[in-house]
């Protein structure tokens, strides 16, 4: 059968309306989809903070912003310490690479055993720890408090003892701070903050009171002997004349130092030292 031409165009001429017509269809749905994603878009940016709100994500948790708010000024009182043989302002000391570096064994005589200058070491540094970080931590918990309270939470904030402790490993800072939340029915409670800073200060301290027995017992310290024992330790002793020495603690692994000076067994200019 054949199809004559008048037909031929006629069926022609319908798939191009269809093809048209679709063609506007689907600009027009793309068009209402732009619209909505636009107004969408604007409702989100308008009311951001309510829906934030709403899905309790508008603020830090409270232990997550005080840690974000010290852990630096803990790290910083660390390191400083660490590279001036445990004080934050060393009152007698030997300057080394730019650091003063305290004496924890010192005698300011000749011929003698060095005597130890601060036999509590650890307290010691823990103590020193806290005092630098002692202002920033209540102006953490202050900002903190006033973060809270510009979202419409009440706010109770009992301060308490602060402790900074050296354990295995790790450096371990205790504020037995107590606070609450409340807005509305919802009652949150916070006790204590922690901060838990990976330092081996722990170990390297023992180290140095090791040390510093061997200074008072003998005059000197064999460094071999605790690379032997402990293998990740790199132990150095610097002699810097009459002024005395500086031994610096390494972990190989971390990189965390401890370094302290000692003067002991110091002999007179052009004195002949005697040997076994």
């Amino acid at each position: 059968m054949v199809m004559s031409k008048s037909n031929e165009n006629k069926k022609l001429f319908s798939c191009d309306d269809f093809l048209k017509k679709n063609r506007r269809g689907q600009v027009t749905i793309f068009i209402i989809i732009a619209i909505i994603i636009v107004a969408v878009g604007i409702l989100i940016y308008s009311f951001y903070p309510q829906i934030k709100t709403s899905l309790g994500s508008t603020q830090q948790n409270p232990q997550s912003f005080i840690q974000s708010c010290i852990e630096k000024d803990i790290t910083d009182a660390v390191s400083k310490i660490s590279a001036q043989g445990g004080s934050i302002a060393p009152a007698n000391f030997i300057v080394y690479n730019n650091s003063n570096v305290e004496f924890l064994c010192y005698i300011n005589e000749y011929y003698k055993n060095c005597q130890v200058q601060q036999p509590m070491l650890k307290q010691h540094i823990e103590s020193q720890i806290k005092n630098q970080i002692d202002k920033n931590v209540d102006a953490c918990f202050a900002s903190m408090k006033s973060s809270y309270e510009k979202q419409g939470y009440t706010i109770d904030l009992k301060t308490g003892e602060k402790r900074i402790e050296l354990l295995p490993k790790r450096i371990v800072s205790t504020f037995d701070y107590s606070l609450t939340l409340t807005k509305g029915e919802n009652v949150q409670k916070y006790n204590p903050f922690m901060i838990v800073l990976d330092n081996n200060l722990y170990e390297l301290t023992a180290i140095a009171n090791s040390i510093l027995d061997w200074e008072t017992t003998y005059g000197d310290a064999e460094t071999t002997t605790y690379m032997t024992y402990y293998h990740d330790l790199k132990v150095e002793s610097i002699l810097r004349g009459n002024e005395g020495k500086v031994y610096v603690l390494t972990d190989r692994n971390t990189g965390n130092k401890f370094q302290f000076a000692t003067r002991g067994q110091i002999w007179p200019a052009g004195y002949l030292i005697p040997t076994l």
